[in-house]
């Protein structure tokens, strides 16, 4: 039996049109930054939380545009699914990775796409991102 996540989670894009992609130690997918969902907090909450704790950035709700709601099968956890709410932002500055996080990566639309990429990401965010690949 599987259990369900709820998550929110973010397509950061710098000026380049790239997408930042984050990948938490000891896993091997990389995917878009954010996290779970606490009792009381909306999506944007949510967001706003993990995107400090994880990269110590500091975005207003304003910011964000959402993408769009998602199910998928979760990356990282057995017998799980993500019920995702996901949101677009420009990224103007450089961040870094903190908390959880090992590695980021900065993907562009012409970029191949690895079987790294998490299932929420390469099934549902990239073809609305970027319809014609």
């Amino acid at each position: 039996m599987s259990r369900t996540l709820n998550i929110a989670a973010a397509c950061l894009l710098d000026d380049a049109g790239r997408l930042l992609l984050v990948r938490k130690r000891g896993t091997r997918m990389f995917m878009l930054p954010g996290g779970k969902r606490e009792a009381a907090e909306s999506a944007l909450q949510t967001l706003a939380r993990e995107l400090d704790e994880e990269l110590n950035l500091q975005l207003p709700q304003a910011a964000f545009t959402p993408l769009g709601q998602f199910n998928e099968t979760a990356a990282n956890e057995a017998d799980t699914r993500v019920e995702a709410d996901i949101f677009r932002a420009a990224l103007r500055h450089p961040v870094a990775p903190a908390a959880e996080l090992e590695e980021l990566r900065w993907l562009a639309a012409e970029d191949p796409r690895g079987d790294d990429l998490a299932p929420l990401l390469r099934l549902h965010v990239l073809p609305l991102l970027w319809p014609h690949d």
